[in-house]
């Protein structure tokens, strides 16, 4: 009998894709990159709630004065955000992100060299302020959108929590390295970390997953990417253009706003400060803080994971409300020791600290579909410049009257409007009709009626 000679044929592309799809997705590469980026970017904005007294102490600048700088940074880190989106699609992730880590490092190494208060709002303010903007929650909202289809709600928690526990976590570090060798050398290794973390980002942080021939985690088929949009100001600004004409858009600006407000506003600028006003040590104060953001992580992966399978608006009305009701019992809790109802608060609040933010997303992207990234940028935007009042504004209520009372109240009685204002936000698919826009911006497809 002739035996016929074995030949081994190539596997069929489908075989190919399944044995393929059993290795890790090089999208949780990506995704873990960011993480790590976001929170080498927060290591410097943890740093105003600890240096609020030394940095009085030292040059005599009053309380307020200091919390404008914070209210500068804040502001910027939002107002940044829309326009690094759209450079972002013009010019790649990875060059934007590398060029803010290196930003916040700059702006943090010079404040050492610092003697007059315009000098603090420069570097604590402009710099650092541009530098973690261009790492805000529209990077999140950038990279979640170009490489995940399934699982988008849970990773947009994921890297949140990664920026804002980041942000919180260094707290400790920083008020003991301030205690024990000052302000200037704990500005200094905030500025080690942030570009210590750009040489990763050159190397890992992928653009599209076209570019490596792959669909986004759990697509079908692989999309090739846009081509880049010139004119990433024109964009942007087209994008708020059209949104700022829908109800939607102002009710969810409205409460990130109020979000904004009562989280790195008043409890991430003043917490601090309070607590050491009833005599607590800030390193006690600040290992609370640190508290809140590592609850903060399962608070905000569940909210994403809830995000996925929940109507996005009740979700926003309980965090909002469940938040409100927080605040306004937070002025009894203070004590010159960390008591176990304080334990509790610490808890309770970090869980709900910015779990607000996967919700956010999902709705942005719902109304405003391929403009929803930049659209969520604005959106953000509000929740810095909501930080950015409250910040200054606690500072001249404690300059004025002595102690937070008036702030921690008017901040639950806030949050509990922002409930209101996300329930009457309703179920609506976006209307896609052709909208005018100049020839230097991406075009968009998206509008929204009601």
């Amino acid at each position: 009998m002739a035996f016929r000679p074995l030949v081994v044929r190539p596997a069929h592309p489908e075989t190919r894709s399944v044995t393929s799809s059993r290795r890790l997705h090089p999208a949780w590469a990506v995704a873990a990159v960011a993480f790590v980026a976001l929170v080498g970017a927060a290591g410097f904005r943890a740093t105003p709630g600890v240096l609020l007294h030394p940095l009085h102490a030292e040059f005599g600048w009053p309380l307020a004065t200091i919390s404008a700088a914070v209210s500068v940074n804040l502001m910027l880190y939002g107002l940044t955000a829309p326009f690094a989106a759209a450079l972002m699609d013009r010019f790649g992730i990875r060059r934007v992100v590398a060029a803010a880590l290196a930003l916040v490092a700059l702006g943090s190494g010079l404040t050492v060299l610092m003697s007059a208060s315009w000098q603090l709002i420069l570097c604590w303010g402009v710099l650092v302020g541009l530098g973690t903007g261009s790492m805000a929650l529209a990077f999140v909202a950038t990279v979640t959108g170009r490489w995940f289809v399934r699982r988008r709600g849970l990773v947009t928690g994921v890297l949140t929590a990664g920026g804002a526990t980041g942000q919180l976590v260094f707290l400790p570090l920083i008020a003991v390295l301030v205690r024990d060798h000052g302000w200037r050398v704990a500005a200094l290794v905030v500025a080690g970390a942030a570009l210590a973390v750009v040489p990763l980002v050159v190397w890992l942080l992928r653009e599209h997953p076209a570019d490596l021939g792959l669909p986004a985690y759990g697509a079908t088929e692989v999309l090739p990417p846009a081509p880049p949009a010139r004119g990433a100001a024109a964009r942007a600004i087209g994008a708020l253009t059209a949104a700022a004409r829908t109800r939607p858009f102002w009710l969810l600006a409205g409460g990130f706003a109020i979000c904004g407000a009562t989280t790195n506003g008043l409890v991430g600028t003043h917490f601090v400060p309070a607590a050491h006003d009833h005599g607590m040590p800030e390193t006690t104060a600040a290992g609370l803080l640190a508290l809140v953001g590592i609850f903060d992580i399962a608070g905000t992966v569940a909210s994403g994971w809830l995000t996925d399978r929940m109507d996005s608006r009740l979700l926003l009305g309980a965090y909002y409300a469940l938040r409100g009701a927080s605040l306004l019992v937070l002025p009894g809790l203070f004590a010159d020791t960390a008591q176990p109802s304080m334990l509790v608060f610490i808890v309770f609040y970090g869980l709900d600290w910015v779990a607000t933010v996967p919700p956010t997303v999902a709705l942005c992207r719902e109304y405003f579909g391929a403009s929803g990234a930049v659209v969520f940028g604005w959106v953000f935007a509000a929740h810095q410049i909501g930080a950015a009042v409250a910040a200054t504004g606690a500072g001249l209520v404690r300059d004025q009257l002595g102690d937070y009372a008036l702030a921690w109240s008017a901040a639950g009685a806030l949050s509990i409007g922002a409930a209101g204002l996300s329930l009457l936000l309703r179920r609506r698919q976006p209307v896609p009709v052709p909208v005018a826009v100049p020839v230097a911006a991406a075009p968009r497809a998206w509008s929204y009626r009601g």
